[in-house]
């Protein structure tokens, strides 16, 4: 299984990627041993979808990354907490 994610920093920052192992991407992005990622502190996961393969969650990781896919999470993030 691939998994496409989104994570928020403390500092607000998001991140938006595709991995075969969520829990070691997740503990690289906060031992700050993933580029874009050492910016921030505290890295949580927002948001995630599963897919049977690594390329279909790396189109599913681009459209998310569009402009059309931000605000398809955006109103899904803000409808998840309720806002």
């Amino acid at each position: 299984m691939a998994t496409v994610y989104v994570i928020r920093s403390k500092e607000g920052h998001t991140y938006t990627g595709c991995t075969e192992d969520l829990e070691h991407r997740l503990f690289q992005h906060n031992n700050h041993l993933a580029g874009w990622t050492k910016r921030g502190t505290e890295w949580k996961l927002i948001y995630s979808e599963e897919f049977q393969t690594l390329s279909e969650a790396r189109k599913r990781e681009n459209w998310l990354k569009s402009g059309v896919g931000k605000d398809y999470l955006k109103k899904k993030l803000s409808a998840a907490s309720g806002s």
